[in-house]
């Protein structure tokens, strides 16, 4: 039998639990309203005619599109020609075929007539060997460099960033599908302050979606639940804490589905690092602090509305792989910036935001999990009255209900993707199933993902890719 201080002490674990998840998602509704002025800030500088403007200079930004490839023969040839159909026209494409296994090389030689040109550029970043180089005889605006398999996502982004022409350079997983107008209105942030570095954008799913020559044609929810709870995830994940971040200029994560950078800044702070497991994270955090660091000028926008759409995974064997290495990531992003952390001179990075990923976010899985194990085997031995277990995961669920909700009715208003009244009660309905098992299941994951940061080094892991007309 536990003596009394270990009873209280189990009781106080339980209310500084309860009083986490009320914290995290009392501060989470406090960044609707900002996210909301957000918003409408952001669609009145953005009208239709603005974003003309872009592409009607008399001197645009040449823009490179790279997309790094590896093993991607299933969606590679859809992704290059909604590429290509950008309305963007000062752009190329380099798409960098990683040391691929299967006939990533091949299908691109294929779809688009690809014939041999001289491999001549500087090289400021370090690579993998660059194997060869191809032009495309029906599209000159593509460019298909074969290098050796360097390890990791990023040798193959800064191959691309080496043999890019334009001042302005958009990275993009092979398997995004862009928007029309992606690119004319991500030059905007660009134009508009000379300060700019980088610009994310909101990513969209496009499982269940209908997908017609690299677009998206009719927007749908997937039949696969998997799918459908990353969908209200996406939403939470973009739309409430990236929207504030965005409008105290202090956004640290540009997503690898999608993000536009100024080339010389990124040469500046060596290219993605080889080495990082959240590239996307590391690469934004040295632009800030590479920036900041020096008292320069540094913004990092963000745009509410979608600019690309890609795949989510829809087996749970894919979707762990994921989320163990996200943690992984996140993990070893905060370890290697720790020294950003409640640094004034850093800003609002240092003084706001990565405290808040670090209690939120890095801490939120282990301490969800231990909540509800410890209340939960307290219970059990008579330590704890089953009523204080209740009331622990009643607040876990109607808390993270209550932030989910929020996030849907933000992207309804954002996005108008799922404005038809059955898809829409289904994303309520969702909303409220995911918090009843698919997030705690995320906190495993975290929790595994923490333990695997803590061994070492472990496998990128897999992620099942099927082709968009299966869709």
């Amino acid at each position: 039998m536990l003596t009394a201080s270990a009873t209280s002490a189990l009781v106080a674990f339980s209310v500084t639990v309860i009083v986490y998840f009320a914290l995290w998602s009392a501060t989470q509704i406090a960044m609707s309203p900002i996210a909301l002025l957000f918003l409408g800030r952001h669609r009145v500088r953005h009208r239709r005619h603005v974003r003309a403007l872009a592409a009607h200079l008399v001197s645009p930004p040449l823009v490179s599109v790279i997309v790094p490839s590896y093993n991607e023969a299933l969606t590679i040839v859809g992704s290059v020609r909604a590429l290509l159909a950008l309305d963007y026209t000062p752009r190329e494409v380099i798409v960098v075929n990683d040391g691929s296994s299967d006939d990533t090389l091949a299908v691109l030689q294929e779809a688009f007539h690809l014939v041999s040109a001289a491999a001549a550029f500087a090289q400021p970043l370090k690579t993998a060997a660059v194997r060869g180089m191809y032009r495309s005889t029906s599209d000159p605006a593509l460019i298909v460099l074969d290098k050796e398999n360097g390890g990791s996502k990023s040798d193959a982004v800064n191959a691309g960033f080496n043999a890019a022409a334009g001042t302005l350079v958009l990275s993009i997983d092979a398997d995004t599908l862009l928007e029309p107008d992606a690119l004319s209105r991500a030059v905007i942030p660009f134009l508009e302050d000379a300060s700019t570095v980088a610009v994310g954008g909101n990513i969209a799913i496009s499982n269940g979606c209908s997908v017609e020559k690299g677009r998206i044609t009719s927007v749908a929810l997937p039949r696969s639940w998997l799918a459908r709870f990353q969908i209200i995830e996406y939403m939470r994940a973009f739309l409430l804490f990236r929207l504030a971040c965005a409008a105290g200029n202090g956004v640290v994560l540009i997503s690898g589905a999608f993000g536009l950078f100024r080339r010389e800044a990124v040469i500046a702070v060596g290219g993605y690092d080889r080495a990082a497991i959240g590239e996307d994270m590391d690469l934004t955090m040295r632009l800030q602090r590479h920036f900041r660091g020096r008292r320069e000028p540094i913004r990092i926008a963000f745009d509410p509305y979608p600019l690309g759409w890609t795949q989510a995974p829809e087996d749970w064997r894919s979707l762990r792989s994921q989320r163990y290495r996200w943690r992984r990531g996140l993990l070893q992003v905060l370890w290697r910036h720790r020294e950003v952390l409640g640094r004034p001179r850093f800003g609002v990075v240092g003084l706001a935001v990565i405290p808040y990923i670090l209690v939120f976010e890095g801490l939120g899985p282990l301490l969800e999990i231990t909540g509800y194990c410890v209340t939960a085997g307290a219970a059990l031995l008579g330590l704890l009255n089953w009523q204080m277990l209740g009331i622990v995961t009643a607040v876990s669920v109607l808390f993270g209900a209550a932030v989910t909700m929020l996030s849907v009715l933000m992207s309804d208003v954002a996005t108008h993707r799922y404005m038809g009244g059955r898809d829409l009660v289904l994303l309520i309905a969702i909303a409220l199933l995911e918090s009843c098992g698919y997030r705690q299941l995320n906190a495993w994951w975290g929790c595994v993902g923490t333990a695997q940061a803590l061994r070492g080094p472990a496998t990128w892991g897999v992620i099942k890719r099927r082709a968009f007309e299966e869709q």
